[in-house]
């Protein structure tokens, strides 16, 4: 799974770069692992600009100002909160492009409503539409966490391929 993860963000940066976009991300469930992907690939700091962990609701609204209304009426884990992760940290980093992911890696935390392995990802491209997703993985947390990131990368990948 790794190397796919390496491939992917090797992709990401390569599709990016020919473009002249640039990239920041805004991680929950996958605690930096979409950021440590890209800058563990030499000369990666032409494309990424910086990454956001915003772990608790208080991080969320603090780093990329979240609305505690959106926080209070959809929960952290909902498309709404992943769309306003990704527009602020598009606006606040001044990159291009950025991908949101706020999920549910479990083991425990889940619901009838919203169960383990759920997962939200956004994706907001300057002068574009946010593109959003909800998926459900399976597997444990750690494969929760490495197919989000997955996930968030291919949105990425879209997002920089897009006339």
């Amino acid at each position: 799974m790794a190397s796919d993860l390496d491939g992917l963000a090797a992709s990401v940066l390569a599709s990016c770069g020919a473009r002249g976009l640039t990239l920041a991300t805004a991680e929950s469930c996958t605690g930096g692992m979409i950021a440590a992907a890209l800058t563990a690939i030499a000369g990666s700091s032409a494309v990424f600009e910086r990454g956001y962990v915003v772990y608790s609701n208080l991080a969320k609204q603090q780093m990329l100002g979240v609305p505690g209304e959106t926080l209070a009426r959809h929960g952290a884990v909902s498309a709404q909160t992943a769309i306003a992760m990704a527009e602020a940290a598009l606006a606040r980093s001044g990159a291009t492009i950025a991908v949101a992911v706020t999920g549910i890696a479990g083991p425990g935390g889940g619901t009838d409503q919203k169960p383990v392995g759920l997962v939200h990802l956004a994706c907001a491209r300057a002068g574009r539409q946010t593109l959003d997703c909800a998926e459900v993985f399976a597997g444990d947390r750690g494969a929760v966490r490495d197919a989000a990131a997955r996930r968030a990368l291919e949105m990425v990948l879209d997002q920089a391929s897009a006339a």
